[in-house]
């Protein structure tokens, strides 16, 4: 019972599960009602990608400012707020995708999912909630590896819910409605969230490393501090623009020509992105173990997405995508690392507003990447569908470089620090 009162993992674990559900149940929802009433072909797939963009856009204009107010109470002291009101918000708008199936309401009725989650936050609030949590409960030394344990957490739902979803969607109920047991499924698991988090869980509002260590920093460090916080931002969210736009249209890619999955291949094919979290957890083990610094983990992970991302511009089956999956073992690594490296640059009365901001300036670079790759995809859907892919490892060859800066001044530090100790 310790246990579950101190930590977060049965959440995240369990909101997972519920988020994989959601997302196979509304790709085979769009994909049948959009192909129904064009008849399938290329305007069915312009469709699918339409509503993707409208539903992405959504996503990331809502939540910035309950975003911010959330981040605000939380540095207050409320640390379980920004897990609780999000949790709320998925409930609420999960509930819709049963509706639509329940009673045959029109697909763009699920407009209202974002804009019910974003009020309440959405993923802009809950994760950095989540991290902010973790961050928290662990010291510097061990701080990368426990945000990447809980990312695992996180990945070995989606890989289980992922596996069952296609499953589950198939099987009938209400007639011959497919896809309402999947979404009931959703619901509940959130709604069991929900009563964890609100009811079980307790955080601490202090973590273990004082903030008066930092408080007595130079004007030196602090000033070197911002420089590798603005390197650590301007990387996170090159790499974000070029995962969330490449994922953005891998959710059309592979359910149009020349893939065209069912609802079993789309579980699998989520499951198989899920594996990455398993896989990247093993590797910052491995690279902890080596002595390999935040820096050379982050890099190692960029260039594994990079390598997996371009080989997917070429994929016209379903084997060369697992290959591609394949490629990209690592490619968790990150994002989780640079939040790791954020936490060790500013005080903990700090997390919640930093990591927020962080989630935010994904959001708004994401504003203009939804729109940039859903047109860059429908533009070149004749001449080769996976173009769009090369222009996602493109941007990640570009926020290689801030990492490497911030790699060099870091390494410039260490040895000035054993200097002045010695």
């Amino acid at each position: 019972m310790a246990f579950l009162r101190s930590h977060l993992e049965p959440v995240v674990f369990c909101a997972q599960v519920a988020s994989s559900f959601f997302d196979t149940g509304l790709q085979m929802v769009v994909k049948q009602r959009y192909e129904n009433l064009t008849a399938g072909g290329q305007h069915g797939q312009k469709s699918i990608a339409n509503f993707y963009m409208v539903f992405n856009i959504l996503t990331k204009v809502v939540p910035i400012i309950p975003a911010l107010l959330l981040s605000r109470i939380a540095d207050r002291g409320y640390r379980k707020v920004p897990v609780i009101v999000p949790l709320i918000g998925y409930f609420a708008s999960r509930s819709l995708l049963l509706f639509v199936i329940a009673f045959d309401w029109r697909v763009e009725v699920m407009y209202a999912a974002p804009v019910v989650n974003g009020l309440c936050g959405g993923f802009s609030t809950y994760w950095p909630g989540v991290i902010v949590v973790v961050s928290l409960s662990t010291s510097e030394e061990v701080r990368s590896l426990r945000i990447m344990r809980i990312e695992l957490v996180y990945g070995l739902a989606g890989f289980l819910g992922s596996l069952a979803s296609g499953h589950l969607f198939q099987l009938y109920a209400l007639g011959n409605k497919q896809g309402v047991l999947l979404a009931c499924s959703s619901v509940l698991l959130y709604l069991l969230c929900v009563v964890y988090a609100a009811c079980v869980l307790q955080v601490s509002t202090r973590g273990p490393d004082a903030d008066e260590r930092r408080d007595n920093d130079s004007f030196g460090v602090l000033n070197r501090d911002a420089v590798n916080i603005a390197l650590l931002f301007t990387a996170g969210i090159l790499y974000d623009v070029a995962v969330a736009g490449g994922v953005e249209i891998l959710n059309v890619f592979v359910l149009v020509e020349p893939l065209s999955w069912t609802a079993a291949e789309v579980g699998y094919g989520n499951a198989a992105g899920s594996v990455i979290f398993i896989t990247s957890f093993l590797g910052v083990k491995l690279f902890t173990r080596c002595s390999l610094s935040d820096t050379s983990m982050i890099l190692i992970g960029m260039i594994s997405f990079l390598t997996g991302i371009y080989f997917m511009t070429f994929v016209t089956t379903t084997a060369m995508y697992f290959l591609a999956r394949t490629l990209t073992l690592f490619a968790l690594i990150p994002m989780p690392t640079i939040r790791s490296l954020l936490s060790k640059q500013i005080r903990g009365s700090s997390y919640g507003k930093t990591f927020t901001g962080l989630q935010l300036s994904f959001l708004l670079a994401g504003l203009a990447t939804t729109p940039i790759y859903t047109h860059v995809y429908q533009a070149t859907l004749h001449i080769l569908p996976g173009f769009v892919f090369t222009l996602s490892s493109i941007i990640t060859f570009l926020a290689m470089i801030p990492t490497s800066i911030v790699g060099c001044r870091t390494a410039r530090q260490e040895r000035y620090d054993r200097l002045y100790g010695n």
